[in-house]
């Protein structure tokens, strides 16, 4: 075969590639390829972020291997669906699109203050895993006596430190 003919060949190949592979945007390229074969649902998120119950809280813990501190949690939870979340709570009261309190629905996430009164900050974070409609539930990485990934009620403790609630699956 002729070199000028096998050149034609491969140039026709390169232009039927998407556009994402021909640029070399191989993160954009993968998150475009999973969200366009695979819907990514709340109740996806939830189920993911469920089986880590138990898992111990670690301060700046990212892993199941070695424990989440709440960001850490909610980090690995939303990376496993390609989402590029924040690593730190605070970091998330610019994120994503906020929604009352009574349209909270499951794969939401929930914003607190720390617990130190004096400090007005966002302090924790948590995953929405009810449905709407129904009593607010979250599981988080919690620091407090449990100290490990469980699901919470959101009582009058949290509700007092309760900051909004962001919904980044749109």
């Amino acid at each position: 075969m002729n070199k000028p003919l096998c050149l034609t060949i491969l140039l026709s190949f390169s232009l039927c590639l998407p556009s994402e592979a021909r640029q070399g945007d191989k993160k954009q390229s993968v998150y475009s390829f999973y969200t366009t074969r695979q819907e990514i649902t709340p109740a996806a998120i939830v189920a993911f972020a469920k089986q880590f119950l138990g898992v111990p809280y670690r301060f700046g813990g990212s892993s199941p291997q070695k424990g989440f501190d709440c960001s850490g949690f909610v980090n690995y939870v939303f990376s496993n669906f390609h989402f590029l979340v924040p690593r730190s709570s605070a970091a998330f009261n610019s994120k994503g699109r906020q929604v009352p309190l009574t349209e909270a629905q499951a794969g939401d996430v929930i914003l607190f203050r720390g617990t130190n009164p004096k400090v007005k900050s966002i302090g924790h974070i948590g995953i929405v895993i009810s449905d709407k409609g129904e009593p607010l539930r979250f599981i988080h990485a919690s620091s407090g006596k449990i100290r490990c990934v469980t699901e919470t009620l959101l009582d009058n403790r949290y509700q007092k430190r309760f900051v909004k609630i962001v919904r980044l699956i749109l």
